[in-house]
């Protein structure tokens, strides 16, 4: 996992891990140039079960660069596998022994599932087969399909990534800094070949945003945070307008920005309109890194 300026909540993430069942052989938090006692508190957590070790960064690279340099670190240190996670998401006891339970494979990447905790519904929906082997949307346990292991797509923080996986895929897109990696990095592993599903008893507690927007445009579903903050917004709508063009090519991403230019003036105002030609911009000008 990557961390800034988070003590409190990345120190509650460890923690968790220490009281799984099966704990984590060893546990690497990419620490992104945190100026408050972060680094301080992790390396002074006691009595964990697993080394700790805390990856200072040489910038701040956002989730997408820490993460990226987190795994590489893991690998290089032997890992057969790495758990991907975010600093406030935390791990119930039985949820690493249920996502290495039986039948495990490289080839297949599991995942949690993630619970917010104020609203005990999915932190973000969740794609689950129909009967006709087609995808619908779910956005809460009571929906999801029996079993304990069942199909999904595209899983990101709570997924279990073997070196295989990451042997044909290759690192994290870093230059997406945030709000990307998420949806790239998945995209990339299904490209080569590798599938994932969900281990139903593996549930964590992952906050999720208090005002997301769910809307349809041209047969697609689009997100969004309502009133969500400058830079946080820039990053959604740059990556997600690149990875669409990379994905489908120049017609399918102008539809994307347009989509989220409607989308996101009918929320907050015109307002936002110069941050969206920026991001929209250097989506088509391929300028990633951080704004």
């Amino acid at each position: 996992m990557a961390t800034m300026n988070r003590s409190a909540t990345v120190t509650e993430c460890v923690r968790a891990l220490a009281r799984q069942t099966r704990p984590p052989d060893h546990v690497i938090v990419a620490d992104n140039v945190s100026t408050d006692p972060t680094v301080h508190d992790l390396e002074s957590l006691p009595n964990l079960p697993f080394p700790l070790t805390v990856h200072r960064m040489a910038s701040n690279r956002g989730n997408a660069g820490g993460v990226e340099e987190a795994m590489a670190l893991a690998f290089a240190k032997g890992a057969n596998a790495v758990w991907i996670l975010d600093d406030d998401s935390w791990p119930r006891p039985p949820a690493l022994e249920a996502l290495l339970g039986p039948g495990w494979s490289p080839k297949v990447v599991r995942h949690a599932i993630q619970i917010c905790p104020e609203s005990q519904r999915l932190t973000w929906p969740l794609p689950v087969r129909n009967g006709d082997k087609s995808w619908r949307l779910i956005w809460t346990t009571g929906e999801l399909p029996p079993g304990d292991y069942i199909p999904t797509r595209a899983s990101w923080t709570g997924a279990l990534v073997s070196k295989e996986v990451f042997a044909a895929v290759g690192p994290v897109n870093g230059e997406l800094f945030i709000r990307g990696e998420d949806e790239e990095y998945p995209w990339r592993i299904e490209q080569a070949g590798f599938s994932f599903e969900a281990a139903i008893k593996a549930t964590m507690d992952h906050p999720g945003p208090a005002k997301m927007i769910h809307w349809r445009f041209l047969g697609r579903s689009l997100f969004l945070e309502r009133s969500l903050v400058d830079s946080k917004l820039y990053y959604k709508v740059r990556n997600m307008v690149w990875l669409k063009r990379k994905q489908a090519g120049n017609l399918e991403a102008t539809l994307m920005a347009l989509a989220y230019v409607g989308g996101v003036t009918a929320l907050d105002g015109p307002a936002r309109l110069p941050m969206l030609a920026k991001a929209i911009w250097h989506a088509w000008r391929d300028r990633l890194g951080p704004l």
